[in-house]
């Protein structure tokens, strides 16, 4: 399957004055993926009900500090017609996702067809990233606090669909939400095959037919979970090149 996807775990976009983005690193290597001096870049701020200051922020961090050619596609404001929503994201070199409410931005997505568009766009070979909301979608399954955004006191975490382009489950913030580690250990034992949780400035980068872990911060790290013959697993991913399909078979150690 043709895919080039960087999922990062979390960490701020927000860059202010002189103080870098938390995920500079992982963001110039999204950049680098492409090829090109000056990459279009489309932010899809969804999961954020399209969130201005968000926008801004990608904006700073990947015009004016990283060189892409920018542009929004935002789907809660001044709705563009379904031809220029295709149009946008079909002209796109790097498609980066926004973090926020997985769940409701996966029901928007598909009443739209956005997950048609967006997989139109993995075959055309464009570079397909994003942040917790944005890390889960190109995965079958996520690990979400979606219940969150319309009950803050709903503190459980849910299994929620992505686009499927990877057939694993993507667990973000994985070290800095202290529910996530045993919300997954849980989730993964009725869910078939494997999940990477990622810890904030941590990130997957997933090139067609292998993987390798990508940071922005000493001490991050991208881990593969797995339950496999009544034992549990958790396993550090290299950063270096392997092949996903060793990634993907829960009965082979890393």
């Amino acid at each position: 399957m043709n895919r080039r996807i960087i999922s990062i775990g979390g960490g701020r976009l927000r860059a202010s004055g002189r103080q870098r983005a938390q995920t500079t690193a992982i963001d110039e290597a999204v950049v680098r993926a492409t090829g090109k001096r000056r990459p279009r870049a489309l932010f899809i701020p969804t999961a954020s009900l399209d969130d201005s200051d968000y926008c801004e922020a990608f904006r700073r961090q990947y015009g004016d500090e990283l060189g892409c050619r920018i542009d929004m596609l935002l789907l809660y404001q001044d709705r563009p017609a379904r031809k220029r929503i295709r149009e946008k994201i079909l002209d796109a070199d790097i498609i980066y996702v926004g973090g926020g409410n997985t769940l409701r931005m996966m029901k928007l997505w598909r009443s739209l067809g956005v997950d048609r568009y967006l997989d139109q766009a993995r075959r055309r070979g464009a570079i397909q990233a994003g942040l917790s909301a944005g890390a889960i979608c190109w995965f079958r399954y996520g690990n979400s606090d979606s219940r969150f955004y319309s009950n803050p006191d709903e503190a459980a975490l849910i299994r929620v669909q992505g686009l499927h382009f990877v057939n694993a489950l993507c667990c973000p913030h994985y070290d800095a939400e202290a529910n996530r580690a045993p919300a997954l250990k849980m989730m993964m034992r009725r869910t078939p095959g494997v999940a990477v949780a990622l810890d904030n400035c941590a990130a997957i980068e997933i090139d067609n037919d292998r993987y390798r872990a990508l940071t922005s911060k000493r001490g991050a790290h991208a881990y593969r979970i797995c339950w496999s013959a009544g034992h549990y697993y958790k396993e550090k991913l290299s950063r270096d090149w392997q092949p996903l399909t060793t990634f993907l078979d829960k009965r082979q150690r890393l």
